[in-house]
Formats: C-alpha cells, structure tokens, sequence
C-alpha cells in the first residue's frame, strides 16, 4: 500500500484517560485533519478500541495504524509518540477479511452482523446447547452438545478462539477455524480448520427449552434458530504493522511462546 509521503493523520482514542493523553500529545505534534481528510487514522488503545476503529471505517476504506494505550494489544503497535510518520511509511499493510453472520431468531426475525474476530454461539440457560453443523449445506454433525462453538478469522484466532483451544492460524493461510467451547459430546472432537469460502450453518436444536445466543464480536443476537456464517471478500480492511513487529510475525511468535 502507497502512503503518500506527507500522510495526513486523523487520532481516534479509547475513552480511558491514557488513550485521551496519548491523542492529545499527537495532535499536538503531528496535527489531526479529520477522518474525511485522512490519509491514515491512527487508533489508540487497547484491542476493542481497534475493532471499534475497524469496524466503523469499513466504508471509507482507510488504512488505520493502531498504537497500544490499552490492556491486551495484540492487534497494536507499540506506542511511541516520536518519528510516527517514518513508522507509517514504512509499515506493512495487512488485508483483514471480515465474517457475515446471518441469524434467525426463533420468532423469525433475522439479524445481521459483522466480525473481524469471531462469531460465536454459546448456551443462554442452565442446560448445555444442541446444535447440528452444516458445511456448504451438508450436514457434517447432527448434534453437538456443548457451551457453545465458534468460527474465527485467522486474525481473530489468538483471542477467543485461542482461549477455547482453538488453533492459531497464519494471516495468509485462506482458512477459518471452527471450534467448540467445552464440547461434552462428541467428547473428544476439538474443531475443524475450513477453507475461508466455507458457509457454516448453525440449527440450534430445541431451541425453546435450551436457548442459545449469537454474537458477531460486539452484536449479540439472543434466542437463535439458526446461524449462517461466511467470510466476505468483498470487504478488506488494511491495518499497517511495523515492519519488526508485524502481524504475520505475531501470530508465529504466539505459537512458539510457553
């Protein structure tokens, strides 16, 4: 990806008191034209105030650069408020594919979201979800009793997929993982690596005695029937890493990190 070599910069903070400083000081120093007139918006703080970012420039198709003024950031750079222009230029660009998630409620209402990590589905009462897994329409499991399952992007796989023992997958690798959250039957399956053209389908099985719910990371849908996923291409988002740190090498480095 081409930044100009004067890139106008546009700062979007988290709301916690360390984001607001770190804008603030930038602003001071490098200026802020706005989204509009951006060339790169720079996000800072912590991981959800990158997807935030992410997902509420979709439309205008802006390369964002994110510094860590938050908790986890692993989608972050390091903060540094000298040289930030030079960083820029010299960034690697990422393309991140989101998920679509189409859900039908039991009341027949349907819903539709967007995720960068994830679509999960996880048990909304006491009793254990029953939920059968459709492949491009082929029925690969007639019931699987668990907390609940997901299906992550390769960015999204060191976080609630990872945390479900769920596999971390390469930036490039062209596939999603499935993955259940504590599975009790079959007991002993632990997920599918799918390729990334793949439509899962979730039917939630009684549904009206075990509910079951549906979130698109942040867009949570409750009582559903039934869950499409499927990656769309049609969407990229272009997140810039230094070149020393970049996503690729992060998610290796997870996988070799104790």
């Amino acid at each position: 990806m081409l930044v100009p070599d004067s890139p106008a910069l546009t700062f979007e903070s988290a709301s916690t008191d360390e984001a607001r400083g770190a804008a603030e000081e930038l602003r001071r120093t490098y200026g802020d034209v706005g989204r509009e007139r951006a060339d790169v918006i720079v996000a800072l703080g912590g991981d959800g105030h990158m997807l935030e970012t992410l997902r509420s420039c979709i439309d205008l198709k802006k390369p964002i650069y994110g510094m860590n003024r938050g908790t986890v950031g692993f989608l972050m750079n390091h903060y540094r408020a000298d040289d930030l222009i030079s960083r820029i230029k010299g960034a690697v660009a990422n393309s991140l594919h989101p998920l679509r998630m189409e859900a039908t409620t039991q009341d027949g209402e349907t819903h539709r979201g967007l995720a960068i990590n994830e679509v999960s589905l996880y048990r909304g009462s006491a009793q254990a979800a029953k939920i059968a897994i459709l492949i491009d329409g082929k029925k690969r499991m007639d019931e699987l009793v668990c907390d609940g399952v997901l299906v992550s992007t390769p960015a999204g796989s060191t976080a609630y997929n990872f945390s479900a023992h769920g596999p971390i997958i390469p930036i490039g690798a062209g596939v999603l993982a499935l993955t259940p959250i504590s599975p009790f039957r079959p007991r002993r399956w632990r997920g599918a690596l799918l390729p990334h053209t793949a439509e899962i389908t979730f039917v939630v099985q009684r549904g009206y005695k075990r509910p079951v719910h549906a979130v698109a990371d942040v867009q949570e849908v409750h009582d559903v029937e039934k869950v499409v996923v499927r990656e769309d291409r049609s969407v990229s988002l272009t997140v810039l890493y230094d070149a020393d740190h970049n996503l690729e090498e992060r998610v290796l480095k997870e996988q070799f990190e104790p």
